[in-house]
């Protein structure tokens, strides 16, 4: 899917770590939250409350999950989960777009 459809944003940006990471809040129409957003390369750690799906639209990134020692490597078109009360590095290769999916 390309776009949402019969959404609400948060007019302010997310900004994370000096602005490498800028992401929208949204809110499709059955209640379900979402952020849609872009990290520029650099390597950062993140941590989860929820659970995530981290849907990747365009980019190349390897992330490493807490408590392990694969890194793994994905691109645009692929997806990859994160535990709540958890945490992942991400080292961005190439500008990621992204929709991170919570619950």
């Amino acid at each position: 899917m390309a776009r949402f459809e019969n959404v609400s944003v948060t007019k302010k940006a997310n900004v994370y770590f000096d602005g490498k990471c800028v992401s929208y809040n949204i809110e499709l129409a059955d209640g379900t939250s979402k952020s849609v957003g872009v990290i520029q390369p650099s390597t950062l750690t993140f941590n989860t409350a929820a659970p995530e799906i981290m849907e990747l639209i365009d980019g190349e990134c390897k992330v490493t999950r807490a408590g392990q020692t694969d890194t793994l490597t994905y691109r645009g078109g692929e997806s990859f989960n994160v535990p709540g009360n958890s945490s992942f590095e991400i080292e961005v290769l190439t500008t990621l777009h992204y929709v991170c999916h919570f619950g």
